[in-house]
């Protein structure tokens, strides 16, 4: 995970499935110091997946770290990946719920709870539901998924990338071409038709490579190379877009009242154009107790040397209290 001073790499001391009802089976491993402070990574997407990096980003002396694959990807079961999959069981409200078995399965208190890009959605709904569970938040690259902000990543981004938002436009069909495009490659991802769902996974993906391309030294990510990710992740993405998350307009920053009380630490890249830093400003302006911590010279996600330098010090903080 580039210079930084990261955690050496470490496996995990326990992993397992864990049956969460309606034919699910979640992917769960636990890594670190099993009498440490729990802490639950939430990955980002929806169906990005865990990655073993985000271990060392926590100290193994200190922290038990819990790790799962939500709903239909990674090593979870079954795997959305697969066109027969149906998703209608894969929804916020699901993935709440499938935190906390995981939590009661390995007979955990409270725990905190780090989320990135989606996770940090994620983690906020959570949060909001079972405030009592959540002793801190570390949240990266911060997202609320509502229907502004698709709009924005789907539509307004071809502003600053417009030769790349032209193609991504073209890969649906004229008729859908004015309205919502996350809608409209949901569509084209349930298409009968095999060559049309590679086409719209590999058009959705290619635009999702290039939108978060804000800052220098921005590499391909090799994970759209694999068309069994690349499926799997565009058919959640676009369900979860098309749909704001399944979560109410404005929910989550309305609701940051109920957050008073747990400390919070906001990452967030000036240069993340595609998840505007307002975002997680606005987040923290309505949360009692959190800390915005804006990254000068940062985009998306967690790789870039200068947002890993501000998480290890949240992790680092936290793991003291």
């Amino acid at each position: 995970m580039g210079g930084m001073q990261v955690y050496p790499a470490i496996e995990p001391s326990a992993t397992g499935m864990l049956a969460v009802g309606d034919g699910h089976q979640l992917y769960w491993e636990v890594s670190g110091n099993p009498d440490g402070k729990p802490a639950v990574v939430l990955h980002g997407g929806p169906g990005s997946g865990s990655a073993p990096g985000m271990r060392r980003v926590f100290d193994p002396e200190r922290y038990r770290v819990v790790q799962f694959d939500q709903r239909n990807c990674g090593r979870s079961t079954p795997h959305a990946s697969d066109p027969e999959v149906d998703l209608a069981t894969n929804t916020t409200a699901h993935l709440i719920a499938d935190c906390e078995r995981i939590r009661e399965h390995l007979e955990i208190d409270q725990w905190l709870v780090w989320g990135g890009s989606w996770g940090s959605t994620l983690a906020l709904a959570y949060a909001q539901t079972h405030a009592p569970r959540v002793t801190e938040m570390i949240l990266v690259s911060v997202t609320s998924t509502t229907s502004a902000d698709v709009e924005w990543i789907t539509r307004s981004m071809g502003r600053i990338f417009p030769e790349e938002w032209a193609r991504f436009r073209a890969g649906v069909p004229e008729a859908d071409r004015d309205s919502g495009l996350a809608a409209a490659y949901s569509k084209l991802l349930e298409s009968s038709d095999p060559s049309a769902r590679d086409r719209a996974a590999q058009a959705w993906c290619e635009w999702e490579d290039a939108h978060v391309a804000t800052y220098a030294g921005h590499h391909h990510d090799p994970r759209y190379d694999d068309p069994r990710f690349r499926m799997c992740f565009a058919r959640l993405v676009t369900r979860y877009w098309s749909n704001a998350a399944f979560l109410a307009d404005g929910q989550l920053l309305r609701d940051a009242p109920r957050l008073a009380g747990i400390p919070g630490v906001l990452i967030h890249g000036r240069l993340d154009i595609s998840s505007p830093p307002d975002i997680a400003w606005r987040l923290s302006r309505a949360w009692p107790g959190s800390d915005l911590v804006l990254v000068d010279d940062a985009g998306h996600g967690a790789g870039h040397p200068s947002t890993l330098e501000a998480i290890l010090a949240a992790t680092d903080r936290f793991s003291r209290s």
